[in-house]
């Protein structure tokens, strides 16, 4: 389908720290889709800061570019693109990963069932080949049990995968009121935030390879204790949505 069809618009928003030598790959195989494509430079070094001004150079009706100052974190990027996309009068943005893990060619069967559910969060579940790294798979899936706890529903099958296509009115009006996680807790983060809000999630495979660039911006030490403290912040929040939570669980 057409990125922009009967008042649903959809652009692509791409974070990017640093990942150079992967980026004009990715911008390409999103580009195929028809999706216009916003790149939100994360404060990366010269050296990737060129190839970015040099993929919008080369194509300008089809790629923009905002630059941060300085690295902010993933979440923070993500969100400067929300808001941009939102602004400029999209409906919908598919966040896509800079560094060329997401195969490409499951953007169309986003973008259609997006547009046909354009209220709902449609969430990206990876499916791997043999370049995931195994500390990387449990790590996952301590993260995903923790999100079925203070969600309290299965709803959500991969809460760390950064291959979404979110509806703009609901994701904005999330951002305008609470804080979202600025760095690797951002994915999580925002999809339980939208699930406690009432949003509905469909879940869609995605092929998933590790990494095209090898370029991984993980902080093991800093990154997991920030996502162990948003673990036990949402299960205070989820004890404090515990009665509505309940109620969601009511056969209708």
């Amino acid at each position: 389908m057409n990125s922009q069809e009967n008042g649903f618009s959809c652009c692509a928003i791409i974070p990017v720290y640093n990942h150079e030598h992967a980026i004009a790959d990715v911008v390409a195989q999103v580009s195929q889709s028809g999706l216009f494509c916003l790149l939100v430079d994360d404060g990366s070094e010269p050296s990737c800061a060129d190839a970015l001004d040099k993929i919008v150079q080369n194509d300008p009706q089809r790629v923009d570019l905002i630059r941060l100052a300085a690295n902010q974190g993933k979440g923070s990027a993500c969100v400067t693109g929300f808001l941009e996309a939102w602004r400029r009068g999209f409906t919908h943005a598919l966040q896509v990963d800079a560094d060329g893990q997401h195969d490409a060619t499951a953007i169309p069967r986003f973008l259609e069932l997006a547009f046909r559910n354009p209220d709902t969060v449609i969430s990206g579940y990876a499916v791997y080949d043999h370049s995931v790294p195994k500390s990387r798979m449990i790590g996952r899936y301590v993260t995903h049990a923790w999100v079925w706890i203070n969600t309290l529903s299965l709803a959500i099958r991969d809460s760390m995968c950064g291959f979404r296509c979110y509806p703009l009115e609901k994701t904005v009006h999330l951002i305008n009121r609470s804080t979202i996680g600025a760095r690797m807790n951002f994915d999580t983060d925002i999809i339980v935030k939208l699930h406690w809000m009432g949003a509905s999630v469909i879940n869609a495979p995605v092929q998933v390879t590790y990494p095209l660039d090898g370029v991984s911006h993980f902080r093991v030490l800093q990154d997991n204790l920030q996502i162990s403290g948003m673990h036990a912040m949402h299960f205070f929040g989820m004890l404090l949505r515990l009665p509505r939570l309940l109620l969601r669980m009511l056969p209708a």
